[in-house]
């Protein structure tokens, strides 16, 4: 709805092929999405292709429940989700990807223009990636009090 003019259309799939890489390599998809895009799976997994150019490629540019299994959904929608009881507790994706990334910017005296503007890189994966790891954990302990 807000997706800015003039970025191109793999800019909007960033966040959430992060998102997905991560369910990916915490293998938290589902079967279909297994078999669908084996090859695909491989190639994100060595890094080939990134979570925004395999949502793009191999899930039609769109990311739904039939793509995680059962634990996968639980998590995404406590934390993928806005305005949840996790999230209001702990953070949100949403969140916590807009605060790491102004935080990165920051640092180099730098802002994004929008949420869209940050970069598709494995360098801004692996930021990520370090914050679903812990959120992932205080989910595991939220779910289980």
């Amino acid at each position: 709805g807000d997706f800015p003019e003039g970025l191109p259309q793999k800019n909007g799939a960033t966040h959430t092929g992060m998102f997905l890489n991560w369910c990916i390599h915490n293998d938290l998809i589902s079967e279909e999405l297994k078999e669908d895009a084996a090859e695909e799976i491989e190639k994100l997994k060595r890094r080939e292709i990134t979570g925004a150019e395999f949502i793009l490629d191999s899930c039609d540019g769109k990311f739904s429940s039939y793509d995680l299994n059962e634990l996968g959904n639980l998590f995404a929608k406590d934390y993928y989700a806005d305005d949840t009881d996790f999230g209001n507790k702990y953070s949100s994706f949403a969140d916590d990807y807009v605060n790491i990334f102004d935080a990165k910017a920051e640092e180099s005296d730098y802002e994004y223009e929008t949420f869209y503007h940050i970069e598709d890189t494995y360098d801004n994966y692996d930021l990520m990636k370090q914050v679903i790891d812990h959120r992932y954990e205080e989910w595991k302990e939220y779910i289980n009090s």
